[in-house]
Parts: C-alpha cells; structure tokens; sequence
C-alpha cells in the first residue's frame, strides 16, 4: 500500500507543465523552417550527383 501511494505521488508530480502560446508557435515556426532547409539540402544534393 505504501509503494501505491508513492507511486501515485511521484505521477502527479512529474506533470509537465502547459506550454504557452508564444512557446507553440516559435516550435512550429522552427519545425517549418527545418522542414524548408532540408528539402532545400535534398534537392541540392540530387542536382549534383547528376
């Protein structure tokens, strides 16, 4: 029973906290962007092996 209670403590307090706003849109802004150089780095890498 004691080690249930423990668990159960350590659950709750592990909770990440709610992101914000601002947070959200700069790591989607940074995902796209990462998304656009790859895509860049791909096409270029295929234009120079030919």
């Amino acid at each position: 029973m004691i080690l249930n209670i423990f668990s159960v403590t350590i659950a709750i307090t592990k909770r990440e906290p709610t992101i914000s706003l601002e947070k959200a849109h700069h790591d989607k802004h940074a995902k796209k962007v990462f998304e656009e150089t790859r895509r860049k780095l791909e096409n270029y890498a295929r234009h120079r092996q030919y």
